[in-house]
């Protein structure tokens, strides 16, 4: 693509966007990697308006749209996303609690709230059920997207159903639980469905007995994840269950392995971190490393969890 033909691109969807877009907006802030360059446009989503204005925008000028929740399984390219970019924290609303009367109780939330927020929040309430996730730090609609789990559950697990607009048709429709395609560790949702709120089925319970399990899951990442700026596990277990991408990991003595600003966890071998004022180009390097070792000694092709953005082979 010529420099006057993105040019041409970029000023169509920013005539359509009007005040809801800024521009060069740096990415970084919003993953927790805290790594990358700026999106070309940055829309901050709060309405299904403000979707509809994005998709007229994709359609008018062909650039590419990044949606971002809370940046948890995000690595973006030093050199930035040359497209749309749109922030879905502020989508869909607060969290709705059912009443105590509830025979079996649901729970609306708007997409953009953090896990470990709900998490909290209902188990303050007395609902069981999504104790879970709060040592996930992702947002509800990326959790649906990726089908986020930990500790012996998952999303698929307690959602009920999804409301997602679509980028492409400009369309926003409630989809039940069965028509998202949820596996380990992905969904059949495309980067141009916006998970806008969500429906979760969870049961009433002991509220101090829901707050002993948050704690006892918070304490037991603290003793066994490192904090700092990563994006949680890097890649997904080959056997689910049986065969766990970490402990290829660690068998082959790579704690420590660095690239540049970037290494493997010493404290976890899933995990992958930076520094401030790292570089996103060295993370990928060290995954890229990781994969190609584990594959060359045991013959699992590693699979990532981390979504790359804005790299030429984005795969």
């Amino acid at each position: 693509m010529t420099t006057a033909v993105r040019v041409e691109r970029i000023e169509a969807a920013a005539a359509v966007l009007g005040d809801r877009a800024e521009r060069d907006v740096a990415l970084a802030p919003f993953t927790t990697y805290r790594l990358g360059g700026p999106a070309t446009l940055f829309v901050r989503a709060q309405s299904m308006d403000d979707l509809a204005a994005v998709a007229a925008a994709r359609a008018a000028s062909g650039l590419p749209v990044l949606v971002v929740g809370r940046g948890s399984n995000l690595l973006v390219a030093d050199g930035g996303f040359p497209g749309i970019a749109v922030s879905a924290t502020g989508l869909g609303g607060d969290l709705e609690l059912p009443s105590v009367a509830e025979q079996q109780p649901k729970v609306r939330s708007g997409s953009g709230l953090a896990l470990p927020v709900v998490a909290r929040r209902l188990a303050a309430a007395g609902l069981r059920g999504f104790e879970w996730a709060v040592g996930v730090p992702g947002s509800l609609g990326g959790a649906v997207r990726m089908n986020a789990g930990g500790h012996g559950s998952d999303m698929a697990s307690c959602l009920v159903a999804a409301h997602v607009f679509d980028l492409a048709s400009g369309t926003a429709v409630w989809r039940p639980v069965e028509d998202l395609g949820l596996r380990f560790r992905s969904s059949n949702l495309t980067s141009l469905d916006v998970v806008v709120a969500v429906t979760l089925a969870v049961h009433s319970g002991d509220r101090a007995a829901a707050e002993m399990e948050i704690a006892e899951i918070v304490r037991w990442r603290r003793e066994n994840q490192p904090g700092g700026q990563n994006a949680g596990s890097v890649f997904v277990n080959p056997v689910p269950g049986e065969i766990s991408a970490g402990l290829l990991i660690d068998g082959l003595g790579l704690r420590g392995l660095r690239h540049g600003t970037a290494w493997v966890s010493e404290k976890h071998a899933n995990f992958i971190q930076t520094t401030e004022g790292g570089s996103a180009d060295d993370v990928r390097a060290v995954i890229e490393l990781v994969r190609a070792r584990v594959a060359a000694a045991t013959g699992f092709e590693l699979r990532s969890e981390i979504r790359l953005v804005g790299f030429e082979d984005e795969t």
